[in-house]
């Protein structure tokens, strides 16, 4: 498995990470027997980064990965984050950076996954109303107790970033970032590179969309919360399909599949970035897997920007955008 160093305080994963959230919520009924076969299967793969929250379950996710992964807690990063209070009903409470709420987060965490120190603690989302370094400064009484390893901030905007990082150092940053997702490219990535931040992004394949494997939104579970997102709604829908069938074209061409051609552009841009693609399928882990495999030419890489410009889809990625980059 290739390695690659998020940020500058030395911490290694595998080049490809597996985003757990689909295990156990939002994407439809959870199975949590496919889910173990899949961690399994990863483990098994050498793939040593695994992204959880406290919320996905809610609470369950990191449950499942501390009974999975447990006895190979030494070999493996468990990346997990708190901010948005969530009930254990799955009602959302909005978003909490109290350093109070920041203790008490973490020794819950602790607890579910069955370990003594988280490898890399998130800040979920900002709270607007606590000071970044408010938040930040408990976190990093959180690395000094021994409890937390690397810090981490989710859909961070620049200028909180750089606040936080004159705290405590910001291991890696994660934000959404995928052929249909290019903002960071204007201010996000160049700043964690200024700051020598390592970048995580999430939902590498549009959550799925880019793979081809939904050309109706009715190939979606009645439960899934895809269904609320815009860019998988009505017009937007049909529109993003000519992005995924461009995909499918340069994939064929290369005789790869679209999944394979869309994470390779995503690690093609910096070996300061190790994406988590999401899934709770252990065949399609492996798909994803062989886009380590996979070399784009310049050639390649400029066709690419040609059918996927920042801006090429159809819709907002949240259909409540109130909440990301603070």
């Amino acid at each position: 498995m290739n390695t690659r160093t998020l940020g500058d305080q030395g911490l290694t994963v595998s080049a490809l990470g597996l985003g757990c959230m689909g295990m156990s919520d939002f994407y439809g009924t959870p199975d949590e027997n496919q889910a173990i076969k899949t961690l399994q299967r990863a483990i098994d793969r050498g793939l040593t980064f695994f992204d959880s929250a406290d919320i996905y379950g809610p609470f369950t996710n990191e449950r499942l990965l501390g009974r999975v992964l447990g006895i190979h807690h030494h070999e493996v990063t468990i990346a997990t984050k708190f901010g948005i209070v969530r009930d254990k009903e799955g009602g959302m409470h909005g978003l909490n950076g109290r350093p109070s709420y920041v203790k008490t987060a973490c020794e819950d965490s602790l607890q579910r996954l069955g370990v003594d120190t988280i490898d890399l603690y998130y800040l979920h989302r900002v709270d607007p109303e606590v000071p970044i370094e408010h938040t930040v400064g408990a976190m990093g009484r959180l690395v000094e107790e021994g409890k937390v390893r690397y810090l981490g901030l989710s859909e961070t905007a620049t200028d909180t970033l750089r606040r936080a990082n004159e705290e405590h150092p910001i291991t890696a940053l994660q934000t959404e970032y995928s052929l249909w997702s290019r903002d960071p490219e204007d201010e996000i990535l160049p700043t964690c590179r200024e700051l020598g931040i390592g970048f995580v992004p999430y939902s590498p394949l549009g959550r799925g969309f880019l793979t081809g494997r939904f050309p109706s939104p009715d190939d979606l579970p009645e439960n899934d919360w895809r269904r609320q997102n815009p860019r998988f709604q009505g017009e937007n829908f049909q529109k993003n399909l000519d992005l995924v069938d461009e995909v499918k074209r340069l994939a064929a061409d290369k005789d790869v599949t679209p999944a394979q051609l869309a994470l390779a552009w995503v690690l093609h841009q910096g070996d300061d970035i190790a994406p988590i693609p999401g899934t709770t399928n252990p065949e399609h882990l492996d798909d994803n897997l062989g886009a380590l495999d996979v070399s784009l030419s310049r050639e390649e890489l400029d066709r690419i920007d040609e059918i996927a410009p920042q801006d090429v889809a159809a819709g907002n990625r949240y259909p409540d955008m109130s909440t990301v980059n603070r």
